[in-house]
Formats: structure tokens, C-alpha cells, sequence
């Protein structure tokens, strides 16, 4: 899939430099925050992820020469304001695979997604308890894990499934003042049974161990989910 206007699509052979200078803690950071809540001067990016503005000045130069952020308008002329060129970064496990650099990338980003997810669950349990969201938001809000048994070509079908219909809805509440963003986070990860487990023949838990959300505590009416580009990107083109 080639790169658009909203999505950069990072290949592991023709991007290879820009891989690498993405592999950076900051510089996923930087272009999530810039991403996330629009566009912003390096110092005004040190405040908010606790560096020096000349070490964020440099990173997003950095960012900026292999194309993932542009100037934007300076509203005093004083100093440079960024903005990200795109809303989301996506690529192909399947060629990420193949290079050093594109497992390296695959691996920090994931965390890194991780990590926006603990950053939004306290900004959203802020902004409940300090009235910015309404409380008509308490009730579909959360956050929820299953285990289930899928072949690949399920798994597959579920990702496209999920962005199909969170297109659908986005596209119906973009006219809507009630809207407000929302972080997804989801995530389809297999993971080979232990000899423990190798007994279990079907989803219901009969037999065999498994972990459900009542197992965690977590509601079965949410659902979790890993779109790309919530902070930064994700791995399904």
C-alpha cells in the first residue's frame, strides 16, 4: 500500500534511514503529541515530555528531514511551530520481518502503544472526576481483554472488520457536537499454549485453562483495540 495524504506506509527497504531515525523513544513521542493535539513549537513539547527544548528541537528536525513532520504556521514569527504530515503510520509485519531495523521499529512502536494507553486512562479518569467529559461517557467507556480461538484468515477478518465499522462510525458523528475523540487501542495477539493448556477444544473454557475479561474483572461490553495512529501508528496497512 502506498503512503496517501492521511497515512505513511513505511517500507523496510526503501525506508531504511527513516526507520532507523524513527526508532527513538522521543521521536515516537514527539510525532504521537504533534499528532494527538495538533501543531506545536519545541518548547512547548519539552514542557510536556520533561526534556530540554534543544534536545526536542533536534529530534523534530530529525522527524522533519525524513518527512513525518512540516512546518506549520507561526502565529508570532518567534519560533517554529511543527506539525505532523500525517495522521497515521502503518506497515506490513510481513516485510517488517525481514530486516533488523523493521523488527526494531515493530517492537518500540507496540510498547510504545502501551504506553499511550496508560497515558489515556489517566487522562480520561482526569477529566471525568474534573467535569470535562459528561457522564453520559461513564458507561461506554473501558477497557476489556478475551481470549479466543481464531485461525490467521480470522484474525485478518477481524481487523478489517473493526476498521470497517470504526470508519462507518466516524464518518456518522463527524457532524455531531457531542462527538469527542477517543482513544482505541486493540490489539490481535496469538499466543502458543502451554502443555497445560494443550487439552482445551473449544472457546467456552470447558476444558483446559483460560483467561476471559470475567477473569480480569473487565466488562464484556467493551472491547480493546490497536487502530493506527491514535499516538503515533499501527501495524495493519
Amino acid at each position: 500500500m502506498d503512503s496517501d495524504d492521511s497515512r505513511r506506509v513505511l517500507d523496510p527497504e526503501r525506508d531504511t534511514a527513516a526507520l532507523k531515525a524513527l526508532t527513538h523513544p522521543l521521536r515516537i513521542q514527539l510525532l504521537g503529541l504533534l499528532r494527538q493535539d495538533g501543531p506545536a513549537t519545541a518548547s512547548e513539547l519539552a514542557v510536556r515530555t520533561g526534556e530540554s527544548s534543544a534536545s526536542t528541537s533536534y529530534h523534530l528536525r530529525v522527524l522533519a528531514k525524513y518527512g513525518f513532520l512540516t512546518e506549520a504556521e507561526h502565529r508570532d514569527g518567534r519560533e517554529r511551530r511543527w506539525r505532523a504530515v500525517h495522521a497515521v503510520t502503518s506497515w506490513s509485519n510481513e516485510a517488517m520481518e525481514s530486516s533488523a531495523a523493521g523488527r526494531a521499529w515493530v517492537t518500540l512502536s507496540r510498547r510504545r502503544q502501551i504506553e499511550h494507553l496508560e497515558e489515556s486512562l489517566a487522562r480520561h479518569e482526569e477529566d471525568l472526576a474534573a467535569g470535562r467529559l459528561g457522564r453520559e461517557w461513564v458507561e461506554p467507556s473501558g477497557i476489556s481483554d478475551h481470549m479466543a480461538r481464531l485461525t490467521p484468515e480470522s484474525l485478518a477478518e477481524l481487523w478489517d472488520a473493526f476498521a470497517g465499522k470504526l470508519a462507518d462510525l466516524t464518518a456518522r458523528d463527524a457532524g455531531d457536537r457531542r462527538a469527542e475523540r477517543v482513544v482505541l487501542v486493540w490489539a490481535g495477539l496469538p499466543v502458543a499454549a502451554r502443555s497445560s493448556e494443550a487439552c482445551v477444544t473449544d472457546v467456552t473454557g470447558a476444558t483446559g485453562s483460560r483467561m476471559t475479561a470475567e477473569a480480569t474483572g473487565s466488562r464484556m461490553t467493551e472491547e480493546t483495540d490497536v487502530a493506527g495512529g491514535a499516538a503515533d501508528g499501527g501495524d495493519r496497512p
